[in-house]
């Protein structure tokens, strides 16, 4: 009886240490400068959070797949508040910063659709809509790329779409965020305002895509997963990337559509209670700025909502 009450415990024990190893969440390790990249074990296994270290940015990634146990939805805070504490307040696995904003008003720039309904609308911008130095380029402001989600019956999609792309038949836009430009398959910068030329010179470039920024983004794999991306900057002088190494990343990593979310300073990630931030001060320090809104991270049992 004695060996067998001995036994049980043995079991018992390898039991539980197998059970600490799956569920024990462990902490990124930074990749050597050229790897392809360290997937680390996270608490949801479903979930693929991974870092790619270059020679002047840290790039981070989350993948989440096309899972009925996981909702990705917006959030607009009522004036401007950090990541992290977007996230905490509404119980998110994970948070990245979302569309464009005015730091000045606190206004949106971008449409937000949340549950079907609109909750941030640029046209509702004075700002915006009364800026003379924007008003050639405003029809375009106000056409941008937005990453959506559709309810097709009993079936979720996820898409990237211009804001007046027509819903698909028999399905209807649950969420939405707006952002831009597209990133692929092809950089639709000029044809969203972002980027003008008058004679092959450029005249206009709001996000300075040609020179290298923190960057966020959010793309379509080739299995339909969802991928975020958000890229840091090093410290050391012009680092980050541009549009365009932004886009051949993706591509590497099997997006087949993507967009471009707000950057600088507004580029941070929060996964499993830490947030990483993309760009840095003059002193090398990251700059934790409040934003707007936010795409959340949410287990599908957990059915609140986004707050706004």
């Amino acid at each position: 009886m004695k060996a067998i009450w001995l036994m049980s415990l043995s079991a018992i024990g390898v039991s539980l240490l197998f059970w600490a190893g799956q569920r024990a969440p462990l902490s990124v390790q930074p990749a050597p400068t050229g790897a392809a990249g360290i997937t680390t074990p996270v608490p949801e296994r479903a979930l693929q959070y991974t870092s790619y270290t270059r020679s002047n940015s840290t790039i981070y990634t989350l993948k989440i797949p096309l899972d009925s146990q996981f909702l990705v939805l917006p959030a607009v805070s009522q004036t401007v508040d950090t990541l992290d504490a977007m996230a905490q307040q509404q119980g998110a696995i994970a948070a990245l910063n979302g569309g464009f904003f005015d730091p000045t008003n606190q206004r949106s720039t971008a449409y937000v659709v949340l549950n079907g309904k609109l909750v941030a609308d640029p046209t509702q911008n004075e700002s915006l809509m009364r800026n003379p130095d924007l008003t050639p380029y405003l029809s375009k402001i106000l056409n941008r790329t937005e990453f959506r989600q559709y309810q097709c019956g009993d079936r979720r999609q996820y898409a990237i779409a211009l804001h007046s792309d027509t819903v698909p038949t028999d399905c209807q836009l649950v969420n939405a965020l707006g952002g831009g430009p597209r990133l692929l398959p092809v950089i639709t910068a000029q044809q969203e305002g972002f980027v003008a030329e008058a004679n092959g010179v450029v005249v206009r470039d709001a996000l300075g895509s040609r020179q290298p920024n923190a960057r966020t983004a959010i793309g379509i794999t080739r299995d339909r997963s969802l991928l975020w991306v958000m890229v840091a900057q090093t410290g050391a002088p012009a680092s980050g990337m541009t549009l365009q190494a932004l886009a051949a990343f993706l591509k590497t990593v099997d997006v087949e559509q993507a967009m471009n979310l707000d950057g600088g300073s507004s580029s941070s990630l929060y996964y499993a209670g830490k947030t990483v931030y993309g760009k840095l001060d003059q002193s090398g320090k990251p700059i934790m700025r409040p934003v707007k809104s936010v795409l959340l991270l949410k287990r599908q049992i957990d059915r609140t909502s986004g707050f706004h």
